[in-house]
């Protein structure tokens, strides 16, 4: 499996867990358009690398529910994929930033005055 996806999918776990512990496996995988199974395996990853603490409970809302608890080198580990991502998603935000700019340029060659152009000059003049 790519490296890339890997870390995401661990990311989208930590992130998820950190705000809604006892979410099911089922409403993890739903969330984030994978299969359970593989849901499984990455929590099971998850708590052998010592991020998450799985916590058995009988009163949830099926019979036998779980609570995920990031451990403090999950919290950590957490932190360090934000950042990582940040500066990755920064990056191509930059990279469309100027593709954008440059088909405004040779748009407004061919239509001066093009209304899709004046909104694109728009978002890059305001970051919006």
């Amino acid at each position: 499996m790519n490296k890339d996806f890997e870390k995401e999918i661990r990311y989208s776990l930590l992130r998820m867990l950190s705000s809604d512990p006892d979410l099911t496996q089922r409403e993890m995988a739903r969330s984030m358009g994978i299969s359970l199974g593989k849901v499984n395996y990455c929590l099971s990853e998850l708590v052998k690398k010592g991020f998450v603490k799985v916590n058995r409970f009988k009163g949830s809302r099926n019979k036998a529910g779980y609570f995920y608890i990031l451990t403090p080198h999950g919290i950590e580990e957490k932190a360090r994929l934000t950042m990582s991502f940040l500066k990755k998603k920064t990056a191509e935000y930059e990279q469309i930033r100027l593709q954008i700019r440059d088909l405004a340029r040779e748009i407004e060659k061919e239509e001066p005055g093009h209304l899709e152009v004046n909104k694109a000059w728009k978002l890059l003049r305001h970051g919006d």
